[in-house]
């Protein structure tokens, strides 16, 4: 059986009357609950949500990142490519190929028109066998005779200016501007 509760008195008698004395009301606790759960739902798919971005991003990074390897690894290759092309023998090879030949000993004019040195006609060294001669563009044509184009000569070699043409420190015009 219940036991007979003694009669409160002063400030707890006030907050007994505050309270209902029929028991704790579930209708009260329902919002709060229901807040609760929502909160954390709400929660969950947002971390949910800023996962799924974070690994976009993180997917997004490793191909830019492999791009930027494959585009480096290109670029050496290619950067390969112009210093094998550039340097002298391959150069000169080159040259070669285009029907150019070496200038020769290099005559200079000074600042007062007087020429320093003796222009020489550049001519073609005698060819020297190659291991493997190159092929002609017409198969048909005489394999003596010297490759069509602007550049060649019965001789084979580039035909150089002509020695009349080039002026002279009689003929060079006298500079007009002071202190030069």
């Amino acid at each position: 059986m219940s036991k007979p509760t003694a009669p409160l008195k002063g400030r707890a008698a006030r907050l007994a009357r505050l309270m209902p004395s029929t028991g704790p009301s579930t209708a009260a606790r329902t919002p709060f609950v229901l807040l609760v759960v929502l909160l954390l739902g709400g929660g969950l798919i947002t971390l949910l949500l800023l996962n799924s971005a974070l690994n976009e991003g993180s997917f997004r990074l490793s191909e830019l990142k492999r791009d930027t390897t494959e585009l480096t690894d290109e670029q050496q290759a290619l950067q390969r490519d112009v210093d094998g092309r550039s340097q002298p023998d391959a150069l000169e090879r080159r040259a070669r190929e285009l029907g150019m030949v070496p200038g020769g000993s290099p005559a200079f004019l000074g600042p007062d028109g007087t020429v320093r040195g003796k222009p020489t006609r550049a001519t073609a060294p005698p060819p020297s066998p190659s291991p493997s001669p190159t092929p002609s563009v017409d198969a048909t044509a005489d394999p003596d005779a010297p490759a069509p184009g602007p550049s060649a000569s019965p001789s084979g070699s580039v035909p150089a200016p002509d020695p009349a043409a080039v002026p002279s420190a009689q003929d060079s015009p006298t500079p007009t501007s002071p202190g030069r």
